[in-house]
Protein backbone atom coordinates (compact mmCIF):
# COMPACT_ATOMS: atom_id res chain seq x y z
CA UNK A 1 0.00 0.00 0.00
CA UNK A 2 1.23 3.55 -0.92
CA UNK A 3 0.43 6.91 -1.31
CA UNK A 4 1.41 8.22 -4.93
CA UNK A 5 1.19 11.96 -6.10
CA UNK A 6 1.43 13.10 -9.95
CA UNK A 7 2.43 16.17 -10.49
CA UNK A 8 2.01 17.21 -14.07
CA UNK A 9 1.47 20.45 -16.81
CA UNK A 10 0.04 19.34 -19.86
CA UNK A 11 -0.27 22.01 -22.71
CA UNK A 12 -2.29 20.31 -25.45
CA UNK A 13 -3.72 17.01 -23.14
CA UNK A 14 -1.37 14.50 -24.83
CA UNK A 15 0.69 14.69 -20.97
CA UNK A 16 -2.21 14.30 -19.35
CA UNK A 17 -3.02 11.58 -21.34
CA UNK A 18 -0.09 10.10 -19.54
CA UNK A 19 -0.30 11.04 -16.10
CA UNK A 20 -3.49 8.91 -16.71
CA UNK A 21 -1.52 6.03 -17.09
CA UNK A 22 0.86 6.66 -14.45
CA UNK A 23 -2.02 6.66 -12.29
CA UNK A 24 -3.66 3.49 -13.06
CA UNK A 25 -0.71 1.60 -12.55
CA UNK A 26 -0.01 3.13 -9.60
CA UNK A 27 -3.42 1.65 -8.78
CA UNK A 28 -2.69 -1.72 -10.26
CA UNK A 29 -0.55 -2.32 -7.12
CA UNK A 30 -3.16 -3.30 -4.68
CA UNK A 31 -4.00 -0.97 -2.03
CA UNK A 32 -1.82 1.57 -3.80
CA UNK A 33 -3.58 4.88 -4.43
CA UNK A 34 -2.97 7.60 -6.95
CA UNK A 35 -3.54 11.28 -7.05
CA UNK A 36 -3.43 13.41 -10.26
CA UNK A 37 -2.32 16.98 -9.71
CA UNK A 38 -2.35 19.68 -12.51
CA UNK A 39 0.58 22.61 -11.62
CA UNK A 40 -2.20 24.81 -12.26
CA UNK A 41 -3.97 23.22 -8.78
CA UNK A 42 -0.79 22.46 -6.74
CA UNK A 43 -1.28 25.89 -4.34
CA UNK A 44 -3.94 23.79 -2.52
CA UNK A 45 -2.33 20.40 -2.66
CA UNK A 46 1.21 21.22 -0.86
CA UNK A 47 0.40 19.40 2.00
CA UNK A 48 -0.89 16.54 0.19
CA UNK A 49 2.89 16.09 -1.82
CA UNK A 50 4.23 16.36 1.67
CA UNK A 51 2.60 13.49 2.62
CA UNK A 52 2.76 11.40 0.17
CA UNK A 53 5.18 8.06 0.22
CA UNK A 54 6.02 9.21 -3.67
CA UNK A 55 5.85 11.93 -6.36
CA UNK A 56 5.83 11.49 -9.87
CA UNK A 57 6.51 14.63 -12.20
CA UNK A 58 5.17 14.70 -15.39
CA UNK A 59 5.68 17.50 -17.91
CA UNK A 60 5.76 17.65 -21.75
CA UNK A 61 8.95 19.12 -23.46
CA UNK A 62 9.05 22.01 -25.21
CA UNK A 63 11.88 23.34 -26.76
CA UNK A 64 14.20 20.96 -25.44
CA UNK A 65 13.30 21.49 -22.26
CA UNK A 66 10.67 21.23 -19.42
CA UNK A 67 7.58 23.38 -19.81
CA UNK A 68 7.62 26.70 -18.03
CA UNK A 69 4.51 26.19 -16.53
CA UNK A 70 6.45 23.01 -14.74
CA UNK A 71 10.06 24.71 -14.33
CA UNK A 72 7.00 27.45 -12.20
CA UNK A 73 5.79 24.97 -9.87
CA UNK A 74 9.56 23.74 -9.87
CA UNK A 75 10.52 26.83 -8.36
CA UNK A 76 7.31 27.39 -6.03
CA UNK A 77 9.09 24.30 -3.72
CA UNK A 78 11.53 26.87 -2.73
CA UNK A 79 9.42 28.14 -0.44
CA UNK A 80 9.98 25.33 1.92
CA UNK A 81 13.52 23.79 0.19
CA UNK A 82 14.97 24.21 3.93
CA UNK A 83 12.67 22.38 5.82
CA UNK A 84 13.34 19.15 2.75
CA UNK A 85 9.63 17.60 3.25
CA UNK A 86 10.32 15.48 0.35
CA UNK A 87 13.53 14.07 2.02
CA UNK A 88 14.13 10.01 1.13
CA UNK A 89 10.40 10.77 -0.86
CA UNK A 90 10.46 8.20 -3.96
CA UNK A 91 10.44 10.13 -7.53
CA UNK A 92 10.09 9.29 -10.92
CA UNK A 93 9.06 11.04 -14.19
CA UNK A 94 7.75 11.31 -17.40
CA UNK A 95 7.57 13.50 -20.31
CA UNK A 96 6.12 13.84 -24.29
CA UNK A 97 7.12 15.78 -27.04
CA UNK A 98 5.93 15.88 -30.50
CA UNK A 99 8.72 14.92 -32.28
CA UNK A 100 10.28 11.48 -31.74
CA UNK A 101 13.28 12.73 -29.94
CA UNK A 102 12.41 16.29 -29.10
CA UNK A 103 15.28 16.02 -26.60
CA UNK A 104 13.26 14.57 -23.93
CA UNK A 105 15.40 13.11 -22.08
CA UNK A 106 16.87 16.61 -21.14
CA UNK A 107 13.26 17.49 -19.28
CA UNK A 108 13.76 14.11 -17.52
CA UNK A 109 17.18 15.31 -15.89
CA UNK A 110 15.86 18.49 -15.10
CA UNK A 111 13.21 16.32 -13.02
CA UNK A 112 15.85 14.05 -11.69
CA UNK A 113 18.21 16.90 -10.58
CA UNK A 114 15.13 18.67 -9.22
CA UNK A 115 14.78 16.04 -7.20
CA UNK A 116 17.94 15.20 -5.51
CA UNK A 117 17.89 18.61 -4.66
CA UNK A 118 15.15 18.21 -2.60
CA UNK A 119 17.23 14.82 -1.57
CA UNK A 120 14.68 12.67 -2.88
CA UNK A 121 15.47 8.90 -4.47
CA UNK A 122 15.17 8.83 -8.24
CA UNK A 123 13.21 5.99 -9.61
CA UNK A 124 14.10 5.07 -13.01
CA UNK A 125 12.40 3.14 -15.72
CA UNK A 126 13.27 -1.15 -15.18
CA UNK A 127 12.75 -1.58 -18.99
CA UNK A 128 15.03 -2.71 -21.67
CA UNK A 129 14.20 -0.66 -24.88
CA UNK A 130 11.79 -2.37 -27.39
CA UNK A 131 13.21 -4.01 -30.31
CA UNK A 132 11.60 -2.92 -33.46
CA UNK A 133 11.29 -4.65 -37.15
CA UNK A 134 10.48 -1.71 -39.81
CA UNK A 135 9.52 0.94 -37.17
CA UNK A 136 6.35 -1.01 -35.44
CA UNK A 137 6.60 -2.25 -32.35
CA UNK A 138 3.40 -4.02 -31.72
CA UNK A 139 2.53 -3.09 -28.47
CA UNK A 140 6.31 -3.55 -26.67
CA UNK A 141 7.23 -1.24 -23.57
CA UNK A 142 9.54 1.18 -23.43
CA UNK A 143 9.08 2.20 -27.17
CA UNK A 144 11.54 5.07 -27.35
CA UNK A 145 14.00 2.84 -25.32
CA UNK A 146 14.11 5.24 -22.19
CA UNK A 147 15.72 4.37 -18.89
CA UNK A 148 15.74 7.71 -16.60
CA UNK A 149 11.51 7.62 -17.14
CA UNK A 150 8.81 7.26 -19.14
CA UNK A 151 9.04 8.92 -22.54
CA UNK A 152 5.96 9.53 -25.00
CA UNK A 153 5.98 11.30 -28.44
CA UNK A 154 2.64 12.54 -29.66
CA UNK A 155 2.00 13.87 -33.22
CA UNK A 156 1.08 17.13 -32.64
CA UNK A 157 -1.71 16.97 -35.30
CA UNK A 158 -3.63 13.85 -33.31
CA UNK A 159 -5.48 14.74 -30.41
CA UNK A 160 -4.81 13.19 -27.38
CA UNK A 161 -7.89 10.57 -27.64
CA UNK A 162 -5.18 8.53 -30.47
CA UNK A 163 -2.20 10.53 -28.89
CA UNK A 164 0.55 9.06 -27.21
CA UNK A 165 0.53 5.67 -28.68
CA UNK A 166 -0.87 2.71 -27.09
CA UNK A 167 3.30 1.43 -26.12
CA UNK A 168 4.30 5.13 -24.83
CA UNK A 169 0.76 4.89 -22.26
CA UNK A 170 1.97 0.91 -21.28
CA UNK A 171 5.50 2.10 -20.37
CA UNK A 172 3.90 4.88 -18.18
CA UNK A 173 1.39 2.85 -16.46
CA UNK A 174 4.47 0.30 -16.04
CA UNK A 175 6.51 3.23 -14.35
CA UNK A 176 3.28 3.92 -11.79
CA UNK A 177 3.10 0.40 -10.92
CA UNK A 178 7.14 0.29 -10.00
CA UNK A 179 6.91 3.30 -8.44
CA UNK A 180 3.71 1.68 -6.17
CA UNK A 181 5.73 -1.10 -5.38
CA UNK A 182 8.82 0.47 -4.43
CA UNK A 183 6.86 2.76 -1.64
CA UNK A 184 5.44 0.14 -0.26
CA UNK A 185 8.47 -2.11 -0.19
CA UNK A 186 10.62 1.57 1.29
CA UNK A 187 7.79 1.89 3.92
CA UNK A 188 7.97 -1.21 5.04
CA UNK A 189 11.95 -1.07 5.58
CA UNK A 190 11.36 2.05 7.47
CA UNK A 191 8.94 0.85 9.96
Amino acid sequence: MSNVVVVYHSGYGHTRVMAEAVGLGVERHLGSTCRLIPVEEVDDHWERLHRADAIIFGAPTYMGSASAAFKGFMEATASFYLAQPWRDKLAAGFTNSGCLCGDKLNTLLQMAVFAAQHSMIWVGLDLLPARSSLGLFDGQLNRLGSSLGAMAQSNVEQSPEFAPPLEDRRTAAHLGERVARLAERLAQTSC
